[in-house]
C-alpha cells in the first residue's frame, strides 16, 4: 500500500504546478511541506525515496525518533505544533523551522537554545487572521511588535508568517484569511523586514492558499492518506 506514497506525491506535486500557473505564479515558487504526524517509518521512507526532503511535525515525543532515525538523509524537519514553553529546548537542537512562534519568550528561548553548531533556526509567526479561538496564532496588532523582536536575534531568522484557517470554511471565507496575510507579508516587506515565507495552505485548501500567495504549502493526507 506504502507505493500510494509516492503516487500521492507526484499529484501533489503536479497539482501545486498546476495551481501555479493558474494563478499566474512563478514555477517552483511554491514548496510542499510533507506533515509526518502521526506515519510510519516506512512512509516516510517512501516519500524519502520519491525525493521528498522536508517533514512536519507536531509532537516532539513523535518526532524526534524520527528525526534520529533518518539522521542520514540531509532531511528539513519543521516543528508546525503548539510550542509550549517547555519544548523549546528540543525544538531549538533538532529542528531547522518553527513555524508556530506567538510569544516574545518562545522566540528568545528558541534563540538562546539553538546550538552553536547548527546554522540560525528559521522561524514563522503564527497569526489569528480570523481570531478563531480554536486556532493558535497572534491578533494582527501584535505581529509588528513581534517581528521587530524577532530580527533582534541572532540565533534565529524570521522567515515569514503563518496561519490555520478555520476548519470546514468555505472556500471565499479561506480566500480571506490567506489574502489578509498576504497583505500584512507584503506590509512588512515594505517595512523592511525581506520574509520569504507565507506558510498557508493544507490538503483541503490547497488550490486557494497558492491563488492567495501561498509559498509553503503544509500536505499530510493527501500524501499519506488518513491516518
Amino acid at each position: 500500500m506504502n507505493d500510494h506514497v509516492q503516487q500521492n506525491l507526484k499529484i501533489i506535486q503536479a497539482r501545486i504546478h498546476e495551481y501555479e500557473i493558474k494563478y499566474q505564479r512563478v514555477p517552483g515558487s511554491v514548496a510542499l511541506l510533507a506533515v509526518s504526524k502521526n506515519q510510519s517509518l516506512e512512509k516516510i521512507q517512501q516519500a524519502i525515496i520519491a525525493g521528498q526532503k522536508s517533514f512536519g511535525e507536531n509532537y516532539l515525543q513523535e518526532a524526534i525518533p524520527k528525526i534520529q532515525f533518518f539522521a542520514k538523509e540531509n532531511l528539513q524537519w519543521h516543528f508546525i505544533g503548539l510550542i509550549q514553553r517547555n519544548k523549546t529546548r528540543k525544538i531549538a537542537e533538532y529542528f531547522s523551522w518553527a513555524h508556530t512562534v506567538t510569544e516574545k519568550i518562545i522566540a528568545q528561548r528558541l534563540n538562546d537554545q539553538r546550538p552553536q553548531n547548527l546554522p540560525a533556526l528559521n522561524i514563522c509567526i503564527q497569526v489569528n487572521i480570523s481570531q478563531d479561538p480554536a486556532k493558535g496564532g497572534i491578533k494582527l496588532n501584535e505581529v509588528l511588535p513581534l517581528v521587530e523582536f524577532c530580527v533582534s536575534l541572532p540565533r534565529v531568522r524570521l522567515r515569514g508568517l503563518m496561519v490555520l484557517p478555520t476548519q470546514n470554511s468555505l472556500s471565499n471565507e479561506q480566500a480571506t484569511v490567506f489574502s489578509a496575510l498576504k497583505i500584512l507579508y507584503e506590509d512588512l516587506n515594505r517595512k523592511g523586514f525581506f520574509l520569504d515565507t507565507l506558510s498557508m495552505g493544507m490538503s483541503d485548501d490547497l488550490e486557494t492558499a497558492i491563488a492567495e500567495g501561498s509559498t509553503l504549502v503544509r500536505i499530510g493526507t493527501g500524501i499519506f492518506g488518513s491516518r
